[in-house]
């Protein structure tokens, strides 16, 4: 199997491209990213430079919003995963713009090439964050949409926008909404890999109001594993959670990278709170559960194995702070 993956130089879609190409020889992958920010080839240094994947693994820069270049990297290709969005939500409150550009038009974009080109799998990673906020329980995937933040409701919109081609066109699309991921090749600006790298510098780590806000977190690998089962086995039309069932609060977090690193609860340094800031975030996972997926990695061992890696990988995440 052929597969386009959108973002693949970003943080969840390199995990996914090294998924797919480590999983077997069945999968060839061509990378299309953009090179925004947040992309960064180093991230798959170790898959370009192996000769295990020469014939099976291909990049081409470009942006989902071109239409001739979505066309000319699809071509040749059985699924399409995207990947490619604006993710930062303190970025969106301060300009939506690039967000409704890359996320919500470059989403029909990548549908609209796709269904001409006859995909026959087109998998719309999204977020729990399009559901909102809920006090107790979880969401399923047949709950209301209820995005609070620019970021999330231009993902919204594109779930939306994907399933309606569905309804309409029967284009064999389907929905991940995957809850907070974490773990190696995470840009610093995520809480984890900011509280990481900011610790092992000895800066403040700023967390927002009380740091009760809660969050269920999922292991970067074990999200890959259930999106390529998505891919692989979801019902077009269909809706996926992916939730980690490690909800915690972010002020548990921090505590928990300060310890690993053994650094003092002085840094940290509570800040004011963002606009719209959701409490918690809950979804749940039965559905992608019934296909055969579990987390392979628990909070703890996952939360230690990527303080280490970003110890061990300095050359990774500096120039990026820098």
């Amino acid at each position: 199997m052929r597969v386009l993956v959108t973002g693949g130089a970003g943080f969840i879609g390199s995990n996914f491209v090294r998924c797919l190409l480590e999983s077997g020889s069945d999968f060839e992958v061509v990378n299309f990213d953009k090179l925004t920010y947040a992309g960064n080839l180093n991230s798959l240094r170790d898959v370009s430079g192996s000769s295990r994947f020469k014939n099976r693994y291909k990049f081409v820069k470009g942006d989902i919003c071109d239409a001739f270049a979505v066309e000319k990297a699809m071509s040749g290709c059985d699924a399409a995963v995207n990947f490619a969005a604006e993710s930062h939500v303190d970025r969106s409150i301060t300009d939506a713009q690039p967000f409704i550009r890359t996320n919500f038009t470059g989403t029909y974009v990548m549908i609209e090439v796709a269904r001409k080109l006859g995909i026959r799998k087109f998998v719309q990673v999204s977020t729990d964050e399009a559901y909102g906020s809920r006090g107790s329980g979880h969401f399923t995937e047949d709950a209301m949409l209820n995005p609070s933040s620019p970021y999330s409701a231009t993902k919204a919109a594109a779930d939306l926008l994907a399933l309606s081609y569905f309804k309409t066109h029967r284009f064999p699309v389907s929905v991940a909404r995957s809850s907070n991921n974490f773990g190696p090749y995470q840009y610093p600006e995520k809480l984890i890999p900011l509280f990481i790298t900011n610790a092992l510098e000895d800066k403040p780590l700023p967390v927002y109001g009380d740091g009760l806000y809660r969050r269920d977190w999922l292991f970067v690998e074990d999200n890959c594993e259930a999106i390529a089962l998505v891919m692989e086995k979801g019902k077009p039309g269909e809706i996926y959670n992916i939730g980690g069932g490690n909800e915690k609060a972010n002020l548990e977090v921090t505590n928990a990278v300060l310890a690993l690193l053994r650094k003092p609860k002085s840094l940290i340094t509570h800040v004011a709170d963002r606009p719209g800031h959701d409490r918690r975030y809950a979804i749940g996972s039965a559905k992608i559960k019934k296909l055969g997926w579990k987390p392979s990695h628990g909070f703890e061992d996952a939360l230690k194995a990527t303080v280490e890696w970003y110890k061990d990988n300095e050359w990774w995440w500096r120039p990026l702070k820098k």
